[in-house]
């Protein structure tokens, strides 16, 4: 009876609750039930995020790569996906906080105001460069804008302040949408401010393309990159992109004045300023340590053509882009010339097939030599851009090189109001030196000895002569540089400096510092034939200023002293006073000192040697290649041909191949690659083609070791 009790009582019991609890409760119990799902909230943005932002922006890019001539006239339906949104933020926050930021993390205030501002987008209500009045700010501006007093606030909204949070949102959303409609379209002959197309690429392209060629045109048409007339941008917009929202919003930014504070006031302001002690700012957990002298040296090395880079009013990131869109009808105008120009001759050795630009030169593993040829010679032109700087190359008589300056100068001045005159635009013979992007393209005469083949076999060696494109760096520019930075003095026998902007720093800090900066170096002069050469002078004025610092700052009065306690790359320790620290060597066992990398490149053996590395034809960017290959594939072109090659050379799987070359080797004792498999087993291909059927005992072998092989277990695919 006690036992029945135990089970029938709390039965009762529930039985008798549940009669008596009130119905909300019993609702209330039920939504926490395991099969109950709670309705969704219609005001989070969570639920706007159907798709992945990355794959949104690569269907974008196959979209515009698949049909690159289609006009453009939905964009707005891009601009309300909220994954672009996102994206966009998680990007600026990177840029912001130094640290990428998973969508996960974004909270969902953030969240919410960042739906604020694409909305506000939508509906015309965004104002750029606002300074007040925002919908999301940045994770690192704890500023409270409503209690700031008048003079804050006056100075705020007059002085020169870094582009808004925000602002940079809605550009990087603009970029994803215009860049891939845009980068169908440019042309291969554009080469700045693009994805996957650096300076080293035009060096490449010139040293691969430009070889044979006497005259050069070199033209600077950097004023665009200050700005353009917004009717002429807009106009330039709408000839690809038909969509009014996007329009309006890119037109808005370049209109809307950007407010900056002028030199002569700062300079006033700063005289009559009393100067006032700083504290020392101290970082936080996450914040990166700033590395300003490094900064510096690096930007202060980048050639002419590269140190400009435009600012379209509140465009910001998007005015790289825009630059390209107007002067690409003068790409497309130059590319129109170099078809017209090209005449074939059959006496010339080179450029002579009628295909023109299609056609390759002779030694297409040593573009740069061009072998002599008659006086009849082809005439042949070729055309880069970088940035606003353009170099065009012309095969024949000056008096073309002429003509075409002359139609330049007049297609420029009708279509971008651009005064250029023959001092602008000059023409230079190649054996006077060609300056660009700090290196000199020049022309040297050499006898190669020419080994080829005769009839009957007989192998002919001969002297020959021809012309070779050489691109040396620039030691002057290099100079110039150094000079800039304060390193060295004197035109003639540079003399390294101290660079005493490093004087507190440590010796481990100071040499790693320029390491960096002599690797840059190093890679920057990657394809110049004089790599080595340059790269030891670098080294050289790098590790005579740190000599000369390092003699003041431990006051032993020379280089030689310097070098003598510090060895050649300045690697050992230098101590003020010896006998009152312990050794190097105890303190770097305990890890209480750090350790001191000697400086890179001191001999010039150590020096890396030049890439020349052969630069295909028709040469496109990684990601441009992919998109194509993709897109080939999907063709269903390209399905039947694959399934045709099949049919007719038969299919042999990976797990197959591998259970081939297990077999083989158990078999043989010998591991056999692919080609000896087939050749010893033909039948694995399944086609008549690939082996002899007209053997009758062939056959029958072969039958007989297909069955041998059906009965140890080894499985291959037929076809």
């Amino acid at each position: 009876m006690r036992r029945s009790f135990s089970i029938i009582a709390p039965t009762k019991w529930l039985k008798h609750s549940i009669i008596t609890t009130p119905p909300t409760l019993l609702r209330s119990l039920s939504y926490f039930s395991p099969h109950h799902h709670p309705p969704p909230d219609p005001d989070d943005p969570t639920n706007l995020l159907k798709e992945d932002g990355v794959s949104l922006c690569s269907h974008m890019w196959l979209q515009n790569f698949k049909s690159p001539h289609k006009t453009s006239s939905n964009l707005t339906s891009l601009l309300r996906r909220f994954e672009l949104w996102v994206l966009a933020y998680q990007k600026v926050s990177c840029d912001e906080l130094g640290a990428y930021v998973p969508r996960s993390s974004i909270h969902r205030p953030a969240l919410e105001n960042l739906l604020s501002l694409r909305n506000s987008v939508l509906d015309d209500r965004f104002k750029w460069g606002a300074r007040l009045d925002f919908y999301i700010k940045s994770p690192r501006d704890k500023t409270d804008y409503e209690s700031l007093s008048k003079r804050k606030i006056k100075a705020l909204l007059t002085t020169t302040q870094p582009t808004p949070f925000q602002d940079r949102i809605v550009q990087e959303v603009l970029l994803m949408i215009l860049e891939p409609v845009y980068e169908s379209r440019f042309s291969q002959k554009s080469f700045a401010f693009r994805p996957g197309r650096t300076a080293h690429t035009v060096l490449r392209v010139i040293r691969r393309n430009f070889a044979g060629y006497l005259w050069y045109l070199k033209g600077d048409l950097s004023v665009v990159l200050d700005g353009m007339k917004v009717g002429f941008v807009v106009s330039s917009l709408m000839r690809d992109v038909r969509d009014k929202k996007v329009i309006d919003l890119i037109k808005s930014a370049l209109v809307t004045p950007v407010v900056t504070t002028s030199k002569v006031e700062g300079d006033e302001k700063k005289k009559t300023k009393k100067r006032k002690y700083q504290k020392k700012r101290v970082l936080a957990d996450d914040e990166p340590k700033p590395d300003p002298y490094w900064l510096e040296t690096f930007f202060g090395f980048a050639p002419e053509e590269a140190n400009k880079s435009p600012q379209w009013g509140h465009c910001g990131i998007l005015s790289p882009l825009l630059v390209n869109v107007c002067l690409d009808e003068l790409d497309r105008y130059m590319e129109a010339k170099v078809k017209d120009f090209y005449r074939p001759s059959k006496s010339d050795v080179i450029w002579n097939s009628p295909e023109g630009e299609g056609s390759d030169q002779g030694n297409t593993s040593w573009p740069e030599f061009v072998p002599t040829s008659g006086p009849d010679k082809t005439r042949k032109m070729d055309y880069v851009r970088y940035g606003g700087h353009i170099l065009i190359g012309v095969r024949g008589p000056r008096a073309d090189a002429a003509t075409l300056r002359k139609e330049l100068i007049e297609f420029v001045d009708q279509k971008y109001m651009l005064r250029l005159d023959n001092e602008n635009l000059p023409i230079e013979h190649i054996t006077k030196g060609i300056m660009f992007l700090d290196h000199v393209l020049c022309r040297r005469v050499v006898y190669p000895t020419l080994r080829y083949t005769a009839t009957g076999g007989k192998i002919i060696s001969e002297k020959g002569v021809g012309t070779l494109l050489s691109v040396t760096a620039s030691l002057k520019q290099c100079i110039k540089q150094f000079r800039k930075l304060n390193f060295i003095k004197g035109d003639r026998d540079p003399d390294p400096q101290p660079c005493f902007r490093m004087f507190h720093a440590t010796q481990a800090h100071t040499n790693a510092q320029m390491n960096k900066f002599l690797t840059t170096v190093a890679e920057w002069y990657r394809f110049a034939d004089n790599r080595k050469k340059i790269v030891n002078f670098c080294s050289y004025i790098v590790r005579g200023s740190l000599a000369k610092l390092y003699a003041a700052k431990y006051k032993l009065r020379s280089r030689a002293k310097v070098y003598k306690g510090a060895s050649r790359n300045l690697s050992r320790p230098l101590k003020e006073k010896k006998g009152l620290s312990p050794e190097y060597n105890n303190l770097l066992r305990m890890g209480l000192a750090e350790s001191i990398d000697g400086l890179v490149y001191t001999r010039m053996s150590l020096v890396p040697e030049t890439d020349y590395s052969p630069f295909p034809a028709n040469w496109r960017p990684e990601h441009e290649k992919f998109l194509m290959e993709y897109l080939r594939l999907d063709e269903p072109k390209t399905l039947e041909e694959q399934k045709r090659f099949i049919r007719e050379n038969g299919l042999v799987s990976p797990q197959d191949y591998t259970s081939m070359l297990v077999w083989n080797y158990k078999r043989n004792a010998i591991p056999m690659d692919q080609v000896s498999i087939l050749k010893d087993q033909p039948f694995l291909l399944g086609s008549s083609s690939n082996y002899n059927r007209d053997n009758d005992d062939d056959d029958d072998d072969d039958e007989e070791k297909s069955k041998e092989e059906d009965d140890d277990g080894l499985h291959i695919a037929r076809m």
